[in-house]
């Protein structure tokens, strides 16, 4: 097998010898994977399943097919993929998100005031809507039947959007799911970086907890921080969905806790199979499955990782900003024609 950096190196330059836009792509062996021999390949095998029917790729499907007959699934991984790190010059980043549990209500009563909205029906795909401060300062959506539901406070509903589904608990002690509906088409911007970029805080010192509390102990500055990110998420109530059963992902089907990445679908196709190697305070060495994506993940070497359902979830979700790699499992046939003729 082609090991190394020999892959990286042959699709990272010219002819010529001069450098080339785009990713570079190295091969490598299962042992090169580290605490890849420890891992529970068959829980990643079933996730894998949950998911890979909805590949239309013939070559995907046929391993599809045959991963449903139970093999013995690290086996199955070895004999029938290749590991391919796929760079593009970004370093690594790790974080984590999670499916809030939040108190709401299906109508504007009491402390209920900060609406989820549905796909407005003059939404079009791809063209910029109205911003986040325009539907939100001038309340531009109200009155045409869209509020799915409504929440107590504006930073749940903020941070709702960032993760793109949750749980919502009503009243009557009942409850409500939903998921992710579609987004305003315009660019995510880091609330985080822009309070780093203010001199608020240091880089190391921001979390999705310190966020939460300098909006909240700063309600005016707090709204016009949150205006910086212009992107904003729309919902549809997705409740059909049992309640043992993780979110839908961007694959409209369950995702999975330890076993979900969101990743950038421009380099990983989604139902991927995906080593991962995250450093930082709790190290993960696992094989998780591409099923989901994000506003905010972009790049070959970016994954936010599913962390769960609920608080506890969330403070740990919210802690991760990590270094590392991650490395696809691609079809053998697939990933060698990712090379140059010259190599293969």
């Amino acid at each position: 097998m082609i090991q190394n950096r020999l892959g990286a190196v042959a699709l990272g330059l010219l002819l010529a010898g001069e450098a080339m836009a785009g990713p570079t792509y190295t091969l490598l062996n299962f042992d090169d994977l580290a605490g890849w021999a420890k891992d529970d390949h068959a829980t990643a095998l079933t996730v894998f399943t949950d998911t890979c029917g909805d590949m239309k790729d013939p070559e995907w499907a046929g391993l599809c097919a045959f991963a449903k007959s139970a093999p013995d699934a690290r086996a199955f991984f070895e004999t029938f993929f290749q590991p391919v790190l796929i760079e593009d010059g970004e370093p690594m980043l790790f974080t984590g998100y999670f499916e809030p549990e939040l108190r709401g209500s299906k109508t504007q009563i009491g402390p209920f005031q900060y609406p989820i909205y549905s796909l407005p029906s003059d939404h079009k795909v791809g063209q910029p809507y109205l911003s986040r401060q325009e539907i939100e300062e001038t309340a531009a959506l109200s009155d045409r039947g869209l509020e799915i539901a409504w929440l107590a406070d504006p930073v749940d509903l903020f941070f709702l959007q960032v993760q793109g589904s949750g749980r919502i608990r009503l009243p009557d002690g009942g409850g409500m799911r939903v998921g992710y509906g579609g987004k305003n088409g315009r660019e995510y911007s880091s609330i985080g970086q822009e309070l780093v970029r203010r001199g608020t805080y240091e880089s190391h010192q921001v979390s999705a907890q310190v966020i939460r509390n300098w909006v909240r102990d700063n309600p005016e500055e707090g709204r016009e921080l949150l205006w910086v990110n212009k992107s904003y998420v729309f919902f549809r109530e997705v409740s059909e969905v049992p309640v043992d059963k993780g979110p839908l992902g961007a694959m409209n089907r369950s995702i999975t806790t330890d076993r979900t990445i969101a990743v950038d679908p421009a380099f990983t196709t989604l139902g991927t199979p995906v080593w991962i190697e995250k450093e930082g305070a709790a190290p993960i060495n696992r094989l998780m499955v591409a099923q989901d994506t994000g506003s905010a993940i972009k790049g070959a070497q970016r994954a936010d990782i599913f962390y769960g359902t609920g608080k506890a979830a969330g403070r740990e979700a919210g802690r991760i900003k990590d270094t590392g790699r991650m490395i696809r499992l691609l079809p053998i046939q697939m990933a060698y024609a990712m090379l140059p003729e010259t190599i293969q």
